[in-house]
């Protein structure tokens, strides 16, 4: 079995991980136990990191950088997840759970930036620390509600992007199509991914982009909307995806067309995704370093629970990763 094939084996496997109803019940939250290892002190702190899901290796990684934090700092942490990306009651729920846990502080990655806003509200009146990772809640949303500041800890999206949509379109200097597929569109990771795209794009005049449209985070979604795509326009010759799931169902797709000749950029370092830039079917991905976004997530809460002075924005670094990285 070659490398491409092996690739489409395990993008297969995630499909079926990440393709969860929309209708899921809140029961279905996934909880991820403590690490047996983890023995926090008697009356420690109580932390809890709330996700968009488990079934992005993103967050597993996530998880992992909170998990270290929590070794060293001696607390207790518990882990939630949505059953997907997409599921706003779901956490809106997870929330709530939290303040009737009584927990000292919560770190989110909010599925929705507004709509999870008067839940956060609700947690900060009842005393509990609030820290935000990854996607931004909305500032607008937040200052309206009479929220005290939220630190914010993630990458520069839009930068990470236009770097990574650049590399792949590097050296085309021919009239060309390209194509952009978008994250779930209320989402502020999303819209500076797109932003980043269209900036590195737009700055070639041989580049014109004929197609842009969301595939919600998702393989099977990327699939399907790359289906669509290149149906209309046959001729795309690089994609930029808000996200590496969605790049593996492009990529899926191209391999089940036989396509060949198409560049494309993603966006979070997934082992999937450098596997696909070593057998030389992806151009390029953005490592977030979500388990350094979800470490400086506690140990920000703790400095807060400690009374301590916290930047507003922590800035994590994105590195872009090309076959020259990864060799």
């Amino acid at each position: 079995m070659n490398a491409t094939r092996l690739l489409l084996a395990g993008s297969l496997a995630l499909l079926g991980a990440c393709s969860d109803s929309s209708t899921q019940a809140v029961k279905s939250v996934a909880t991820v136990a403590p690490a047996a290892a983890t023995t926090p002190k008697a009356h420690a702190p109580k932390v809890a990191l709330i996700m968009k899901s488990m079934t992005n290796p993103f967050f597993i990684e996530m998880e992992k950088g909170a998990r270290r934090a929590e070794r060293e700092a001696g607390i207790e942490l518990q882990v939630v997840a949505t059953s997907q990306e997409t599921a706003i009651e779901q956490q809106i729920q997870l929330v709530e759970d939290q303040i009737k846990r009584k927990v000292d502080a919560i770190i989110i990655t909010p599925n929705d930036p507004q709509r999870i806003v008067p839940a956060l509200k609700r947690a900060q009146d009842a005393g509990i620390k609030v820290v935000n990772i990854d996607d931004r809640l909305n500032p607008e949303t937040v200052a309206a509600s009479g929220m005290k500041p939220v630190p914010f800890i993630s990458v520069d999206g839009e930068d990470a992007a236009y770097r990574a949509a650049k590399f792949a379109a590097a050296s085309l200097d021919q009239p060309t199509e390209v194509a952009i597929l978008e994250g779930v569109r209320s989402t502020e990771n999303s819209a500076q991914r797109l932003r980043g795209a269209e900036r590195a794009f737009k700055e070639n005049s041989k580049l014109k982009i004929v197609a842009s449209d969301t595939a919600r985070w998702k393989i099977d979604e990327g699939y399907e909307v790359a289906k669509r795509m290149f149906a209309a326009h046959p001729k795309i010759r690089v994609v930029s995806c808000a996200n590496d799931l969605m790049a593996i169902g492009v990529m899926k797709y191209l391999s089940e067309s036989g396509k060949t000749g198409v560049r494309i950029a993603g966006f979070d370092g997934l082992d999937e995704a450098k596997a696909a830039i070593r057998a030389g079917s992806m151009t390029v991905t953005v490592d977030q370093q979500s388990g350094q976004q979800g470490y400086q997530g506690v140990m920000t809460a703790l400095k807060l629970m400690r009374g301590e002075a916290v930047e507003s924005v922590v800035r994590v670094e994105a590195r872009l990763l090309t076959g020259d990285d990864l060799k």
